[in-house]
C-alpha cells in the first residue's frame, strides 16, 4: 500500500510540472517578438536586451502568468494598460516570447 501511495504521489508530482510547462509554437513566438518589437521594446529593449530599461523580462518568472498578465493589461508602475489594444491571443502570444523567446 505504501509503494502505492509513494507512486501515486510521484506521478501527481509528474502531472503537475509537465501541466505547468506550456508548449509554445515556432508561430507564436513569433507572433509575439512582433508585437513585442512593436509596443513593448521602446521600454523594455530590443529583443529584452536592455541594461537601462525597464524590468528585465527574460528574468520573469514562468510560474507567474497571472502577473505577467495583470501588468500587460491594466499596467504597473509607469507601465501603461494594454489590455484595450491587444486581443486576447496576442497577449498570449507575447506571454510565450518573454518565456521562450530570447534565452540566449
Amino acid at each position: 500500500m505504501k509503494r502505492i501511495a509513494v507512486a501515486g504521489c510521484a506521478l501527481a508530482m509528474f502531472g503537475a510540472n509537465a501541466a505547468a510547462q506550456e508548449p509554445f509554437s515556432p508561430e507564436q513566438i513569433k507572433q509575439g517578438a512582433g508585437t513585442f518589437a512593436q509596443n513593448c521594446a521602446p521600454c523594455h529593449g530590443p529583443r529584452m536586451r536592455d541594461p537601462e530599461g525597464a524590468f528585465d523580462l527574460r528574468t520573469f518568472p514562468r510560474d507567474q502568468k497571472s502577473r505577467f498578465l495583470a501588468s500587460v493589461t491594466k499596467g504597473k508602475n509607469s507601465m501603461p494598460p494594454f489590455g484595450g489594444l491587444f486581443q486576447p491571443d496576442e497577449i498570449e502570444a507575447l506571454w510565450a516570447y518573454v518565456i521562450a523567446g530570447e534565452k540566449q
